[in-house]
């Protein structure tokens, strides 16, 4: 299965499911789910994997896909499905414990990057000892992404510690993501959205490694 791109109606199923958030509505256009959204995101899903193996072959990729449904233990007054699909590409022996690599695209657009949000609190603790010990290291990374980058994670109510202007935001955090952010269209629906994914989580490998270690690190406490 060959990714040819996303079409304009993928971001418009997505705005319909959202104000039409029930079962009649989505088994009345499963079969547009399906052409619009899901066949082309698998298939993105499998060649951006396809692609990332190839590039790194020492790594052990694995990819995660969600799925439309929500979890009916989790409804909390929402509808039963989700207006957005993601996949993540992670090395085999974290699944989901560790720091991985993401694609979303939902009704607002795209995005993608490198995110430690599953992340415990030892693990990040781990993560900020990572950092005293090298911060020279950490600050080289984070200039090396550039302004064009966006950081999201909850951050702490009350500081962690104070280690100045560039490296607070990510010491001062629950967890982090990094990425960034396209809109409908574009970029985001061309045909070489693989290979752009593949180049955007190779610019974010380095990130991906000091996370990984202190993953490593904090699984030994």
């Amino acid at each position: 299965m060959e990714f040819h791109g996303f079409t304009p109606q993928a971001g418009e199923f997505f705005w319909e499911l959202s104000f039409n958030n029930e079962r009649p509505w989505f088994l009345a256009h499963k079969e547009q789910f399906e052409e619009v959204v899901n066949r082309p995101f698998k298939a993105l899903s499998a060649d951006t994997l396809r692609r990332m193996r190839e590039r790194f072959p020492e790594r052990r990729f694995d990819a995660h896909n969600s799925r439309i449904y929500r979890d009916a233990r989790r409804l909390f007054g929402r509808g039963p499905y989700k207006d957005n699909l993601w996949f993540v590409i992670y090395q085999e022996e974290q699944r989901n414990l560790g720091p991985a690599f993401w694609f979303e695209i939902g009704r607002r657009g795209c995005s993608a990057g490198m995110g430690f949000w599953d992340a415990s609190p030892t693990m990040m603790e781990s993560f900020r000892r990572q950092i005293d010990a090298n911060p020279a290291r950490f600050e080289r990374i984070i200039r090396q992404l550039g302004p064009e980058w966006k950081l999201w994670g909850e951050t702490y109510k009350r500081p962690k510690a104070d280690r100045g202007e560039l490296l607070n935001p990510w010491y001062n955090r629950k967890y982090i993501s990094v990425g960034r952010e396209w809109d409908h269209g574009g970029e985001a629906y061309s045909e070489t959205l693989p290979e752009t994914l593949t180049a955007l989580f190779a610019r974010l490998m380095p990130l991906f490694d000091f996370c990984y270690e202190a993953w490593q690190a904090g699984r030994q406490v």
